[in-house]
């Protein structure tokens, strides 16, 4: 309901409290919040999803260079509002010195272009290249690139993206991580620790410089690790650590992601990891790395050659929480916490505040049952970005 052009009302259940409110926006924020009469045909009113770790979506990657312009951005953005994502970070892996350059002074320009995107963008993500050569831990990621952690390196890549790389995940095994992750923390720039080999010792003295989060946390691993001491029991273990998962129901087994919940417990965030092929239906596919893998109808993504070798992650965050609100891991309210408020907390981004009197006006309007989620309607900073076109209130 529309007041004037620069205030309307939503109404609908507050995700956490689940209570009917009614919700009052004026321009870019939330102005106030009331409680209505019961009404069941209400939908939900959740906080807008915030994902610290996207590769890419729809048929786009971010890291397959060059980009052929500078709207791959802006399409991305644009098509995660359908799937209830507000803000995220752009994630760029391991690959050659020039062609991280390259994606960064895309993502920069793309920023610059749109207030949109910049918008939506809440900064980068660095996955790599200072992190595990080793088989297991490396991933999917290119050996012949990886290097150890290079502060000059890295300042070239901040400058290419004119200071938007916000997050970097490195492995603390090398002898310069230390002091690298220092100037990390001197410079805002935050660090979590992944895709690692890194002794017990290695991870604590990489907390105590400054190291916040395990990033997609029992992924990136060796098959096979000693059962005490390993660097995903010191990670799990450390209070002073946040924890990334990714909760599709084939990265992690149940008992490993109820360990971290219960131990992590608000530290627990929940990243999608999606790949380019998010988005894309079921099907057989060639990849640019001369891969041929499947996407199943149940959203896995394996080799085509192997079905228990996934391929990545296409499955995005209000999959997730619904893979834990029906595995009984954890409730609605928690869950949608875990997507939305908890990564801007952990990012000090102004989203943190969730549905509030005062708060940006970051909203998704939903409905949920068994089967999933249904977005209806996605509000960025006040605006009406997704409207699914049943649903026209």
């Amino acid at each position: 309901m529309r007041m004037d052009c620069n205030v309307y009302l939503l109404e609908g259940v507050h995700f956490q409290t689940g209570k009917p409110i009614s919700l009052t926006v004026k321009n870019e924020t939330i102005l106030d919040i009331q409680p209505i009469k019961e009404n069941k045909s209400l939908p939900m009113i959740g906080a807008g999803l915030v994902d610290l770790q996207i590769n890419g979506y729809g048929g786009m990657d971010f890291n397959t260079l060059p980009y052929p312009n500078d709207d791959i951005i802006q399409k991305v953005t644009r098509a995660l509002w359908k799937e209830g994502v507000t803000t995220y970070l752009p994630t760029v892996i391991t690959n050659s010195t020039e062609k991280i350059s390259d994606a960064m002074r895309s993502i920069a320009r793309a920023c610059a272009r749109s207030y949109v995107v910049g918008e939506g963008v809440a900064g980068v993500h660095l996955e790599g290249p200072f992190i595990s050569p080793e088989d297991g831990p490396r991933g999917a990621h290119d050996k012949k690139h990886i290097q150890p952690p290079n502060w000059e390196l890295f300042q070239r890549w901040q400058d290419a993206a004119e200071g938007k790389i916000k997050m970097i995940t490195l492995s603390p095994e090398w002898p310069e991580a230390i002091s690298f992750i220092q100037k990390c923390v001197e410079n805002g720039v935050t660090v979590s620790i992944g895709h690692t080999a890194a002794t017990p010792e290695q991870i604590r003295e990489a907390v105590t410089a400054g190291a916040r989060m395990s990033t997609h946390l029992g992924n990136g691993t060796h098959l096979m690790l000693p059962r005490h001491p390993n660097y995903l029991w010191e990670q799990i273990a450390h209070d002073d650590m946040w924890a990334s998962i990714i909760a599709d129901g084939f990265h992690l087994s149940e008992a490993f992601m109820k360990t971290v919940l219960r131990v992590k417990g608000d530290k627990t965030i929940l990243v999608s990891d999606a790949v380019y092929l998010s988005g894309m239906p079921p099907g057989d596919y060639d990849t640019h790395i001369g891969k041929k893998v499947v996407l199943t109808p149940r959203g896995k993504l394996h080799l085509a050659e192997n079905t228990k070798l996934l391929a990545g992650s296409v499955q995005l965050l209000k999959d997730g929480v619904h893979y834990l609100v029906i595995s009984g891991l954890a409730s609605l309210a928690q869950a949608w916490e875990m997507a939305s408020i908890r990564p801007s907390q952990f990012l000090n981004i102004p989203p943190k505040q969730g549905i509030k009197p005062g708060a940006p006006a970051d909203i998704v309007i939903f409905n949920w049952n068994d089967d999933g989620f249904d977005i209806l309607q996605t509000y960025k900073n006040g605006e009406l970005v997704y409207n699914k076109k049943e649903y026209r209130k």
